[in-house]
């Protein structure tokens, strides 16, 4: 049996028989590329921290990030685009609460849509920047579907609530419209799992309007990342639309939780694209090579909070980063303040409030072509 390994993880399997129980990676392991990023707090114009928005997905429009909260935010953050600039970690405008579209109205997901709906992540539309995705995860807190609804939308091949794609359209005069949805399917033959809140976190797209999802963990245990094609009359049918598997080279574990929380696409200066993903619990960037030739390369990240006149810098205990975008030569990163774990990084009394507030941090770092390798 041991032959068809590879000689690092029969070593690995040896040493975890005669020591605590550890993760076996299923990649090859890259050179040590540790970053570290030192982020500011996200404060807005009169210098009060954002209250607990439970941040999901980060995009870049016209120069400035954009936002989004969860189901687990404070309702006052729900339902809105929440825009940042970057240089100054500076909360410029919140959107109003979404309007909704007839379409939306008249669709069996409405009622979910409207109260308080589980959106993660965010990609814009490369063809039309007005155009910006969001993807609905836990669906648990909803009632269930009317008796038609229910039996048309029920072989999701995942969760009892099926998990929709979501169009967003910004308006002229800066409001922001539910446009459109559309239920998602995994065929069963992906082998995905009922994980109503291990799903969707991670969305990118290309320029031809392939959009990439990344799922947090299958029934395996392992993160995985879907496609679909997104084309001019996606969002003309109510069916499901079934999603496919592109041949990335993913890590693969043996034990543990290694999801991932974000994505976002990038061409580098050599023509490659790569999905550059984050691992929140590894700490980890990876550098997913598009085309499948490459293994992915796995980044650890070191997350310091900026010093001020109360706090020296220090690295924080848990970060949970969950969007990332690129600007130019730089990554962004905004991490979702995690409220199981996220007053363990108060080491310094000045900045309690904030966590307590479940407030979130802006991170740059720049590009290493180090990576790209």
């Amino acid at each position: 049996m041991l032959k068809h390994l590879t000689s690092a993880v029969v070593t690995a399997l040896l040493l975890s028989a005669c020591s605590e129980p550890q993760d076996v990676i299923i990649t090859p392991e890259p050179q040590d590329l540790t970053e570290v990023t030192v982020g500011s707090w996200i404060l807005d114009q009169n210098g009060r921290v954002m209250f607990d928005p439970q941040t999901s997905g980060l995009v870049e429009i016209d120069g400035e990030l954009v936002t989004i909260a969860d189901a687990s935010a404070d309702a006052t953050q729900q339902l809105k685009l929440h825009t940042i600039a970057p240089e100054t970690a500076t909360l410029s405008v919140s959107s109003e609460r979404f309007s909704f579209a007839r379409s939306v109205r008249r669709s069996c997901f409405f009622s979910y849509l409207s109260e308080q709906p589980d959106l993660e992540a965010l990609a814009v539309d490369p063809r039309n920047t007005d155009v910006i995705y969001t993807v609905t995860e836990d669906a648990t807190r909803t009632g269930a579907l009317s008796p038609r609804c229910e039996t048309k939308y029920e072989d999701t091949g995942s969760t009892d609530y099926p998990t929709l794609l979501v169009k967003l359209t910004r308006k002229d005069n800066g409001t922001v419209e539910m446009s459109n949805v559309r239920p998602l399917q995994f065929p069963l033959a992906l082998e995905v799992g009922n994980f109503p809140n291990d799903g969707i976190e991670g969305l990118a797209m290309a320029d031809d309007g392939t959009l990439y999802l990344g799922l947090e963990k299958d029934k395996a245990g392992q993160p995985r990342i879907f496609s679909l094609n997104v084309d001019d009359g996606f969002f003309e049918s109510s069916d499901f639309a079934a999603l496919s598997e592109p041949s990335l080279q993913l890590p693969r574990f043996t034990s543990g939780n290694h999801p991932i929380n974000g994505l976002t696409f990038y061409t580098h200066t050599t023509g490659a694209s790569y999905l550059l993903g984050a691992a929140r619990n590894d700490n980890e960037l990876w550098v997913i090579d598009v085309s499948g030739k490459k293994p992915t390369k796995r980044i650890p990240i070191t997350f310091d909070v900026a010093g001020d006149e109360n706090c020296e810098q220090y690295t924080m205990d848990n970060a949970s980063m969950e969007g990332v975008v690129v600007i130019k030569d730089t990554l962004w990163i905004i991490n979702d303040p995690w409220e199981k774990n996220y007053l363990k990084n108060a080491t310094c009394d000045a900045h309690l409030s904030r966590y307590e507030d479940l407030a979130p941090l802006l991170f740059p770092l720049k590009i290493n072509n180090a990576w790209f390798k």
